[in-house]
């Protein structure tokens, strides 16, 4: 479904540019949950964003492939692009907030890609996009359908950005991140509700993180990153029974334990 190969983005701002992103390959299968760590700066947010193509044209130089179903992103028409951003990919961001917009209801923005990509009708778009925020578990869909973004609470605006995420079914969903800024109950929550969607529609996740903890809980297979590039990978069990880098071993070590909080 997914195939990388070669991947290097490179920032053309520095004087001397700089390589953010530095030859890494990768795939991700049909109904996987795969899961990216390592701590910030690490190239997992620019892995995602080149990947969903977002990244600002003229800023960067991008070189490798980014294979969806055959289609090379890096390489296609803007048009072709544009035809996959919101139909057989969708992403959901680390904050919510910033990415909604805050004079627009909540209704209006879910519906977004049905309008960009559908020809429903605005009956067909309001009944889709109440379904869609139903099965992101929202409660009460028709009325936070009529609400604005500072009207929700942090763990209900990810949903939001989940149910326009999953609106028009995408094959391949970009979680960059989404658990951060929530409490651990709702991170335990929006966790169930992407196994959810994984299960029940067959979507696969690249999941994004710097929390081995909750990638644990979603991914069956991890990639370790660092400074750019993909220094281990390998099955949930093998990177943290039998992690074979240092850097690996001490992102393990770094994970919070219940007698780290006694002192």
């Amino acid at each position: 479904m997914l195939e990388v190969k070669d991947l290097r983005v490179h920032f053309c701002s520095a004087p001397e540019g700089h390589d953010a992103v530095k030859d890494i390959s990768f795939s991700v299968g049909d109904g996987e949950i795969i899961g990216m760590v390592g701590e910030s700066g690490s190239g997992k947010s620019v892995t995602a964003m080149a990947v969903s193509g977002l990244l600002p044209m003229g800023a960067v130089e991008c070189s490798g492939s980014i294979c969806l179903d055959g289609l090379d992103l890096l390489n296609c028409t803007q048009e072709e692009l544009r035809c996959r951003q919101g139909t057989d990919l969708a992403v959901v961001f680390q904050e919510p907030m910033t990415s909604l917009d805050p004079v627009m209801k909540i209704g209006p923005q879910v519906e977004e890609s049905l309008r960009i990509h559908t020809k429903l009708s605005a009956k067909e778009q309001r009944a889709a996009a109440l379904a869609a925020m139903a099965a992101a578990e929202l409660p009460d869909p028709k009325g936070i359908y009529e609400k604005y973004p500072h009207e929700l609470s942090g763990g209900m605006l990810q949903r939001v950005m989940i149910a326009a995420a999953i609106i028009s079914h995408p094959r391949l969903l970009l979680a960059d991140e989404p658990t951060t800024a929530l409490d651990v109950t709702i991170q335990a929550q929006i966790l169930a509700l992407l196994k959810k969607i994984n299960a029940e529609c067959g979507t696969s996740i690249l999941f994004i993180s710097h929390n081995l903890n909750v990638v644990r809980k979603l991914c069956s297979q991890i990639l370790v990153m660092n400074k750019g590039r993909i220094v281990e990978r390998g099955s949930t069990d093998q990177i943290f029974y039998h992690p074979q880098e240092d850097y690996t071993r001490r992102l393990i070590a770094a994970i919070p334990t219940r007698t780290h909080w006694l002192y």
